[in-house]
């Protein structure tokens, strides 16, 4: 999902001479591009998420699953929606936490859920297929699932949650959007072990990647802004990841913000040219790209391991 409100695209510093990729940092885990793609091809052969459907189940028990097999603690919060049509939702929102017992913790996060209606196709007559959700749902997911791998075999150094939000683009409006992200904010201040901040990737996957600092991070979460756009420009992929402030986007890190907990919104908001795939019957694997997924791991890694 993403919601854009255009602004102007602002030059916060130096241009960026282009480098060369220089992938994982010298005793970084790696991440497998390739490994991420086959779990968005996963997450489409289940059908589309949406809560309610039998693809939303099967994502869930194979999701809880994975994440059983590799971390310490996996929580699986339960709860409804009633949204304004009169639909009666259940929702789940899965946290995977590594390392339960440290005090400083970073939060990861993506949401997992599909949208039920491609609004954005060019076809009338597609409006109402589901969106398959390839790289909006499948792609943070996939590449949320693969560090959960890393983390089990190289645990990090702090804690890290893992948070799988539901219910992030049901729609159609914003009133009945990101009800995951909403349900673990009103959780936030009751944490014992409260993260110092998160990072949400959303729409993470697209072929020809440009992420922009998402205008709402940079004002409310430069600091995490600035500690993602570093790891990236020490890997060598500034190019992708330019000094620029882009659009502002009504996404799940606004909810965290808004109870304290700064977020910063790892998103790219033009899927595929003219944004032609996203919310549309096109958000497909063969539009997903493993070498921007690698890229997008890659540097969330160096992230962590860094020492955050």
């Amino acid at each position: 999902m993403r919601i854009g409100i255009v602004t102007a695209i602002l030059l916060i510093g130096a241009c960026q001479e282009t480098r060369v990729p220089v992938g994982p940092m010298p005793g970084r885990p790696r991440f497998d591009g390739a490994a991420a793609f086959a779990l968005v091809e996963k997450q489409v052969a289940f059908g589309p998420r949406v809560p309610g459907t039998s693809g939303h189940s099967a994502q869930l028990d194979w999701m809880v699953a994975r994440l059983d097999s590799v971390a310490p603690e996996v929580v699986v919060d339960t709860f409804s929606h009633v949204t304004a049509a009169g639909d009666s939702l259940t929702l789940y929102n899965v946290l995977a936490r590594f390392r339960p017992e440290a005090s400083r913790r970073i939060l990861l996060l993506t949401h997992w859920d599909t949208r039920p209606t491609s609004d954005e196709a060019q076809d009338p007559e597609q409006r109402d297929v589901p969106v398959p959700g390839a790289n909006d749902g499948g792609s943070g997911t996939a590449v949320l699932l693969e560090l959960a791998a890393i983390f089990g075999a190289t645990p990090p150094p702090m804690g890290i949650d893992l948070l799988f939000v539901d219910g992030e683009d049901y729609g159609p409006t914003i009133d009945d959007m990101l009800l995951g992200a909403r349900r673990y904010a009103s959780t936030v201040e009751a944490l014992e072990a409260r993260p110092v901040y998160g990072v949400l990737l959303d729409l993470v996957g697209d072929a020809s990647p440009r992420f922009l600092q998402e205008e709402y991070s940079v004002q409310v979460a430069n600091v995490v802004v600035q500690k993602i756009w570093r790891a990236a420009e020490r890997l060598g992929y500034a190019q992708a990841f330019p000094n620029l402030v882009g659009d502002r986007v009504m996404d799940d890190h606004v909810p965290l913000n808004g109870v304290g907990l700064p977020t910063a919104n790892v998103i790219d908001i033009e899927y595929g040219p003219g944004n032609r795939y996203w919310h549309t019957p096109e958000d497909t694997p063969q539009n997903v790209s493993a070498t921007t997924l690698e890229m997008v791991g890659e540097v969330v890694t160096e992230l962590v391991y860094s020492g955050g």
